[in-house]
């Protein structure tokens, strides 16, 4: 007899267990299977960027993740003489947190494990290696082997997070289309950081490429290219690892190296992430060169996707195919940050001194432009998510003579909401998302919505979940708030930049999905037949009990 979960992921890494925890906020009984005793206690990712923080607050645990990390750090791109060819350091907070961040992997890793002890419905089970699947019309039972012999679990989903040799991925027999890329690199941890400086230099030396971080809590990373001949051995012998660091410390002897490991470059995607009531996220769905730090945060970019839309699923608030929009909406993203760790890589390993002294020139052209230099160092080259399809309700410029006529008005939706500092209903300095809650919002300027939200689409929003946000300055929050309709949460908008972001466009209210994505965009009177727009985009199927149960009250 089998154990009965809604949701089953396998692998307890960063994204098996972000998404336990959005599971579990949604009250979706889970459980993670994990081959390994215990969590992977050596560094690995080094970068963390805004849009996973704003994940980790999502979940809860960003005061607990941030003192793990190194915020704004800047990066330094190098050539062989150590000039600058390049500097990129984004300051700005638009989604509500540092855009560039160093960080320990094993340390977050872990605050995310213990973050699911606030789930009843969630366990962990670490020594559980899958050994089979068998799947029909009412689910998945998958077959675990443990030290004490085999048991099986059914659930409705399976979400293989194993990695990019995923078990999961080879039984559903999907191609890993891509490439593995010839040049191999060489990592060196070492804890008491000799350099202590906190940027990162990324050295396009075509002797060999290199890069170096400040990593929390004094450690700090080398990475090196390895040449055609060089085998993974070279990481065991010292006389060749102090050759490497010779030129970048006094002492490399005299180093306190905690990790050596050679890893591959690879550059792959799957051909599909869904496949009936299995699902992929992480890399077990997509791998990429490390030089962008996109890989930890792309899977993260997965699980906030995918979380939400399996807990309504589950839960019978919206259809199966709600699950198709996932690889819809990530797939190209993904396929663009490939594509960004491949040219990056690129940029640093290349070892042909003629091109790598052209580039060194192209450098010295864009520092002069300073527009070009503006973008490079605001970190503007990173493909930001866009989604064209999936759930969302694609806008059209008004032609009302109240609004006047802008072609060049920016579209926002598919794409993430903004995140600034406001004021909630106690007056409270507080991020949007926690003056909001993180679910569905509708946030609408200067007008309480419920004069906009019928009663049955009002009932829907708050089945999903949901909340109706009246957004006004902060000047106004007092009188907002005693006039507010029941239901209806009020902020303040304390920076003026809620009211900006409205101002560049000719739309007053926008749908929220969970994700921080905007799905719709409209006018104030146009708010609930786009409202209803959304819900069919999404497969809800709570809108006609809903309805039904008010009817018969």
């Amino acid at each position: 007899m089998s154990d009965r979960k809604d949701v089953i992921i396998i692998g307890a890494g960063p994204v098996g267990l972000t998404l336990a925890n959005l599971l579990g906020q949604f009250g979706v009984s889970t459980v993670v299977f994990e081959g390994r005793d215990e969590l992977i206690d050596y560094p690995r990712a080094v970068g963390i960027d805004d849009e996973a923080l704003r994940t980790m607050q999502t979940i809860g645990l960003v005061d607990k993740v941030l003192p793990h990390t190194v915020p704004d750090q800047k990066i330094r791109i190098v050539n062989g003489d150590r000039k600058i060819l390049a500097e990129i350091n984004p300051t700005t907070r638009e989604f509500g947190w540092p855009r560039r961040n160093g960080f320990i992997q094993p340390l977050v890793d872990k605050v995310l494990l213990e973050g699911l002890a606030r789930y009843p419905h969630v366990e962990v089970r670490f020594g559980s290696q899958v050994s089979a699947f068998a799947s029909d019309s009412d689910g998945v039972t998958a077959t675990i082997s443990t030290a004490s012999g085999e048991e099986q679990v059914t659930g409705s989903y399976v979400v293989g997070c194993d990695g990019g040799r995923s078990l999961t991925r080879q039984h559903l027999g999907l191609a890993f289309e891509g490439e593995t890329r010839s040049t191999r690199g060489l990592v060196i941890d070492v804890a008491n950081d000799p350099i202590g400086t906190p940027h990162a230099v990324f050295g396009g030396d075509p002797s060999r490429g290199y890069a170096t971080l400040s990593l929390p809590h004094g450690i700090r990373r080398w990475e090196f290219t390895l040449f055609e001949g060089e085998s993974e051995e070279v990481a065991e012998d010292d006389a060749f690892v102090f050759s490497l660091l010779a030129p970048h410390v006094p002492d490399p002897a005299g180093l306190n190296i905690i990790r050596r490991r050679v890893y591959a470059h690879h550059a792959r995607v799957a051909e599909k992430f869904r496949v009936g009531r299995f699902l992929l996220a992480g890399d077990a769905a997509h791998v990429m060169p490390v030089v962008a730090g996109q890989g930890w945060n792309s899977g993260i970019r997965d699980a906030l996707n995918l979380g939400w839309k399996l807990a309504a699923v589950v839960q019978g608030k919206a259809s199966d195919k709600l699950l198709d929009s996932y690889e819809g909406e990530r797939r190209e993203h993904v396929k663009a940050m490939v594509a960004l760790s491949l040219n990056m890589a690129n940029l640093v390993t290349d070892h042909n001194r003629l091109r790598t002294a052209v580039r060194d020139m192209a450098a010295a052209v864009l520092d002069k432009l300073p527009k070009a230099r503006a973008r490079l160092n605001s970190q503007g080259y990173k493909p930001m998510p866009k989604y064209d399809q999936g759930v969302v309700v694609p806008s059209e410029l008004p032609t009302w003579k109240a609004l006047p006529d802008r072609a060049d008005a920016p579209r926002a939706v598919g794409t993430l909401f903004p995140q600034p500092t406001v004021r909630n209903e106690d007056g409270c300095s507080v991020l949007l998302d926690d003056a909001t809650g993180q679910g569905w919002r509708v946030i609408v300027w200067n007008n309480d919505p419920r004069a906009f939200v019928s009663e049955a689409e009002a009932q829907t929003l708050a089945g999903l979940g949901g909340t109706l946000v009246h957004a006004v300055p902060a000047s106004q929050l007092t009188w907002a708030k005693a006039a507010a309709a029941p239901g209806v949460r009020v902020v303040g908008d304390e920076s003026g930049l809620l009211k900006a972001w409205f101002d560049e466009r000719p739309f007053s209210a926008i749908v929220v999905r969970p994700d921080h994505v905007v799905a719709a965009e409209c006018i104030a009177q146009e708010l609930n037949d786009v409202l209803k727009k959304v819900f069919r985009a999404a497969d809800v199927t709570l809108a006609t009990k809903t309805h039904n149960s008010i009817m018969n009250a």
